[in-house]
């Protein structure tokens, strides 16, 4: 039986916690909504990123404002189809951020591609040049293959199981 005990924030996962069961909450019923809108990518240059995103992937390009009080861009693509779901192209601007192109989440797959049919956008984008570093493979989640982006983050292109051609 789960322990109702909350769970340590030590930085370490304990052994014998329970692993959470996730909860379904009815946004209707509780008057809250929310989105993740942006999620930042940091890149090295904003014309070769936007070179992959809109131009080997297939990415919408949203918004590109230069903003002169900061000296930057502020560049937003969207995978095509997408509605809430947005990527801020984030130049790095110090040797911190530069140290991390490419490494955002330490060799984990940091972002989840979903669509809506697998093998038309895989084949798409082998044919463009983008780099698979696992091949396809059939989960009891839907169909996934894993690539590098052009700086080598980790990425899952995945068509979820039982969608029926939409994506969840």
């Amino acid at each position: 039986m789960p322990s109702n005990k909350p769970l340590e924030r030590t930085g370490r996962a304990r052994r014998s916690a329970p692993i959470r069961q996730a909860a379904r909450v009815s946004n209707a019923s509780s008057g809250v909504k929310q989105a993740l809108g942006l999620v930042s990518l940091v890149v090295r240059d904003y014309d070769e990123a936007l070179d992959f995103f809109v131009d080997r992937l297939g990415f919408a390009l949203v918004e590109d404002t230069y903003v002169p009080e900061q000296g930057k861009r502020w560049v937003v693509v969207s995978p095509p189809g997408a509605t809430e779901s947005r990527l801020l192209l984030a130049r790095a601007s110090s040797p911190e951020q530069e140290s991390r192109v490419g490494a955002q989440t330490g060799g984990r797959v940091f972002l989840f591609l979903y669509t809506d049919d697998f093998w038309r956008d895989y084949e798409r984008y082998k044919a463009k040049g983008v780099k698979f570093v696992r091949p396809p493979k059939q989960e009891p989640y839907g169909t996934v293959a894993v690539f590098r982006d052009l700086y080598g983050n980790m990425w899952d292109l995945l068509q979820p199981k039982g969608s029926s051609g939409a994506v969840a």
